[in-house]
């Protein structure tokens, strides 16, 4: 009846259908191609641009799920892009509209992470919590496991051990029923970080690792590029003098995310490991190469990692005894930390300020800093 309809108004099926003709369509799902590529292949910039010229064509307007989809890949774009503020915009503009169940976990999914890696993380629990923790919960999927892991990766961040810990087992068991590659990954990943924090380090190793095994056979770059980041990190707190290796290991990690749609935060993050491996050697000049590189790529938006870079900063300055030049940078980093929230994993890193405040000896901010750690620790 269509096809007849069609002819009768001599225009084509897809335009009767869609409002766009099959030359119009073609073009849109070419473009939306070429924008996922870009974007997986880490051309984040290149990516970015693409999915705002598909929206802004009015031809997309009418066609609600590939809208919805450019809409999506233009939120991860931007998210990559280190515009995390732009992400969330987007984001909870499209968590308003009427979505497919898989649609709707994935944008929570992207709204949860951003929120957390921007410091806000009583919204990140609440997007979490609003599909997880509801009267009647849907049954567990690979979408809602990694949705999950998000959700842990917050209660973590805050410093809520006890509901990461109970949550992270529900996780586990979750993913061994499911028995799919993604539910593994993401469970064991996350409760990797919650177990190294009420000091099961060998525990955490052993998820970790088996995350990235599985994660290295069947799982995109990105995730396999930020997982090997991860196990870095784990085999760096538990044995930080093995500077070689872990120098190896961050190293091949960066090599990694630039070939992947890993975004800036994650990037810079593996330059200020590789900064503290630095200052661990002693190679001081070298921390500050990368603490210069972490901050090319930052935004004014993760004030922890800003203060983390300028802690590392200080700390490599007084070691090569430019203390004046330390001090700056101690202050700034105590700038940062106060636009973060207060939380038990802030409490970690007032202490550590603290400590190379006062080893550059100003004792004033010293004490300011242990005070803020005391009271981030609720003491």
């Amino acid at each position: 009846m269509l096809e007849l309809l069609a002819q009768k108004l001599d225009c084509s099926l897809s335009y009767l259908v869609n409002g766009v003709t099959a030359e119009q369509m073609n073009d849109i799902e070419l473009g939306l191609g070429y924008a996922r590529l870009a974007l997986e292949n880490g051309e984040v910039h290149e990516a970015r641009t693409r999915f705002a010229e598909l929206l802004a064509d009015n031809n997309l307007a009418g066609l609600t799920a590939l809208r919805q989809e450019a809409e999506y890949g233009l939120a991860l774009a931007t998210e990559a892009t280190g515009d995390i503020s732009g992400a969330i915009e987007i984001l909870r503009r499209l968590d308003g509209e009427d979505l497919s169940a898989d649609r709707h976990v994935e944008i929570a999914l992207a709204l949860c992470r951003c929120y957390r890696d921007k410091g806000d993380l009583v919204a990140a629990v609440e997007v979490g919590e609003r599909i997880l923790s509801g009267a009647v919960r849907p049954a567990w999927t690979d979408g809602l496991v990694e949705l999950g892991a998000t959700l842990l990766a917050a209660y973590w961040v805050r410093g809520d051990l006890l509901r990461a810990r109970q949550f992270s087992a529900e996780l586990l068991a979750a993913a061994e029923l499911l028995g799919t590659p993604r539910a593994t990954v993401a469970a064991s990943w996350n409760a990797a970080r919650v177990a190294e924090s009420v000091g099961k380090g060998e525990e955490a190793l052993a998820l970790v690792e088996r995350a990235y095994a599985i994660q290295s056979e069947t799982g995109a770059p990105r995730n396999l590029a930020r997982l090997r980041g991860a196990v870095a990190g784990h085999h760096a707190r538990l044995n930080p003098r093995n500077t070689d290796q872990l120098r190896e290991r961050f190293g091949q990690t960066l090599r990694d995310m630039a070939e992947s749609s890993t975004g800036v935060t994650d990037q810079a993050f593996v330059e200020l490991e590789l900064a503290k491996v630095e200052l661990t050697a002693g190679n001081f000049e070298l921390a500050v190469e990368h603490v210069t590189a972490a901050d090319g790529l930052l935004a004014d938006e993760t004030p922890e990692l800003d203060a983390q870079g300028r802690m590392i900063l200080a700390r490599a300055q007084g070691a090569m005894g430019e203390r004046e030049e330390g001090l700056a940078s101690a202050r700034e980093a105590l700038r940062f930390m106060q636009q973060s929230p207060a939380s038990r994993q802030a409490a970690g890193k007032w202490y550590a300020l603290a400590e190379t405040i006062d080893e550059l000896g100003d004792d004033e901010r010293a004490v300011e800093a242990y005070q803020q750690a005391l009271a981030c620790a609720g003491l």
